[in-house]
């Protein structure tokens, strides 16, 4: 592989998804505890981690810098 194609790629943290599966369903077995319905948020809470995951993973290239806002 050369130097090239390692540079375009988009680094990601690999402790993003286990974080946020584990907050995600902490609180949704907190809300099914409280609620006395842990089979309804349990998996709520866990698509909800998941998701969250993935944004605190995901590193944006270019240092940072939203595009979608780009100037002209």
């Amino acid at each position: 592989m050369n130097d090239d194609n390692r540079n375009t790629k988009k680094s990601t943290s690999p402790y993003g998804m286990p974080l946020g599966l584990c907050i995600g369903i902490s609180i949704g077995t907190a809300i099914g505890a409280a609620t006395k319905n842990i089979g309804t948020w349990m998996p709520i809470g866990a698509a909800i981690g998941l998701s969250l995951g993935l944004m605190l993973g995901h590193k944006k290239p270019d240092g940072g810098k939203d595009d979608t806002h780009g100037e002209p």
